[in-house]
């Protein structure tokens, strides 16, 4: 037998070794089919790619169950200071799922403010900044090394030079681009700057599928961030796109944070301080670190999920709201590829009756989503679900709310990586003015969108386009 031959049946005989591996995982069987298909037609390609980014960590434990204990004692502290609570009875089993599984507990809070753009956020965020007296801790996916990126770094390292606690924790593969003297500057400076899982080959391979997509910022257990946006220029100025026959000029950003005062940042503050220990091995429980609760004001849960944890958090919880919405439940994401489990649950609700609406941008980022998504939403809008495209730029808006009562906004998106992939972040509210204020935010967004039903080639696509739609949805669960 020739060289390639032996080649060939060597790499036939790899493949194989990983679709068993695949298939004795037991995940979806829509994610296992995905896999052991690329890995089949596409066997150098795909036993490559899913030991970068399939491999399932969902059973290791990154943190020790004694040093995580140690972590929420302090908030569960917090929490009792409280005192009795009355929990909205609709959202009970939402709220005690949470606090039970992950320790999230719910939190008084005094304030939430809604920022809807760049133009909000920074400005507002470099004040804060500038006010620190404690501690700044930051948790972000993507800090750039551009205009914006330089001047947050600068103003990090002017509080770390006057004596604030600065620490920053940033993505190994978010971050990925970003020349290593942007980071050292800082550390110069006297930020305490730490990477995510940073990829280094070969050891880290296996782990590159699994992201800290969380974006949280809190100045002195005082003030909190948490939503969408990452730290680059983009989140001002906005993405640029060429116009083409799929939409308008892609141009502008629109995206939410919430900016918290009050008992609720104490959940922001945990989650940094158990992302911080795993990235520095450094235990931070003093009382410095956490605010004096509230007593009264709206509830909020502050909820992680990620890959090692034994359930999905985040889509638990908006299955509840789902299953638990009367009157209405709205959705902003920007990638939409859902897990069945999630699609269900929103037809279902728009089966009997409750009016589901869904907004996404016209044009992606993302051309491959963009594709994988099409027949996701054709299905939605066939369900009863009312899907609108988003033409106002780019919609990179995370956000859910529920019957004027119960709203969620974070870094998770609608898709199977966020879900399962990613370390993510969302604020769960249960307070009837915030929720009523992200329902404007929401339909004010509809305003600046078109039915998905009016554009022929998308609701209605050639067989060729439908074809090619439906190829790109096999692909979903390993976006």
């Amino acid at each position: 037998m020739s060289v390639l031959g032996l080649l060939y049946l060597l790499s036939r005989l790899i493949a194989i070794l990983a679709i068993i591996h695949v298939v004795l995982d037991n995940r979806q069987p829509a994610k296992t089919m995905a896999w052991a298909l690329v890995i089949y037609f596409l066997p150098i390609f795909g036993v490559v790619a899913y030991i970068f980014f399939g491999v399932n960590r969902r059973k290791e434990r990154f943190i020790s169950r004694r040093s995580m204990d140690m972590l929420k004692r302090r908030s569960m502290l917090e929490f009792i200071e409280q005192g009795l609570m009355h929990l909205p009875a609709e959202y009970e089993t939402t709220i005690n799922l949470f606090s039970r599984q992950s320790f999230s507990m719910p939190f008084f809070n005094r304030q939430t403010e809604i920022l809807t753009s760049g133009y909000d956020f920074f400005p507002r965020l470099l004040r804060d900044i500038a006010a620190a007296r404690s501690h700044i801790h930051v948790d972000m996916y993507i800090i750039e090394d551009d205009a914006l990126g330089q001047l947050v770094s600068d103003a990090l390292i002017s509080k770390a030079r006057q004596g604030v606690e600065v620490r920053l924790i940033y993505d190994g593969v978010g971050c990925f681009k970003v020349k290593k003297r942007f980071f050292e500057r800082m550390r110069e400076g006297g930020v305490d700057a730490e990477p995510f899982m940073p990829v280094h080959f070969p050891r880290f391979t296996s782990r590159m599928n699994y992201r800290n997509h969380r974006k949280i910022v809190v100045i002195d257990g005082r003030v909190g961030y948490i939503g969408g946006m990452n730290i680059a220029l983009r989140y001002v100025k906005g993405w640029k796109k060429k116009k083409t026959e799929r939409g308008k000029d892609g141009s502008g950003w629109r995206d939410t944070m919430l900016r918290v005062e009050g008992g609720a940042v104490n959940g922001l503050q945990q989650m940094f301080l158990m992302d911080w220990f795993f990235v520095d091995r450094t235990l931070l429980s003093d009382r410095k670190y956490y605010t004096k609760p509230d007593s009264e004001g709206g509830l909020m849960q502050t909820v992680t999920s990620g890959p090692v944890g034994a359930y999905p958090e985040i889509m638990q919880g908006y299955l509840g709201i789902i299953m638990s919405a009367r009157r209405y439940v709205y959705f902003e994401t920007p990638y939409f590829l859902p897990p069945d489990t999630v699609l269900l649950a929103m037809k279902t609700a728009a089966a009997a009756g409750v009016d589901v609406r869904l907004l996404v941008p016209r044009s992606n980022d993302a051309l491959f989503v963009e594709w994988a998504s099409r027949s996701y939403l054709r299905e939605a809008a066939e369900a009863g679900i009312k899907v609108s495209l988003y033409e106002g730029g780019f919609l990179h808006s995370k956000l859910m709310v529920s019957d004027d009562a119960v709203c969620t906004c974070g870094s998770t998106n609608l898709d199977f990586r966020s879900f399962e992939n990613n370390f993510e972040a969302n604020a769960f509210v249960y307070d009837v003015d915030l929720a009523q204020r992200m329902r404007d935010v929401y339909l004010n967004d509809e305003k600046r969108s078109v039915p998905l039903t009016s554009l022929p080639d998308r609701i209605s696509p050639s067989f060729l386009q439908r074809m090619w739609d439906s190829l790109t949805r096999l692909f979903s669960p390993l976006l």
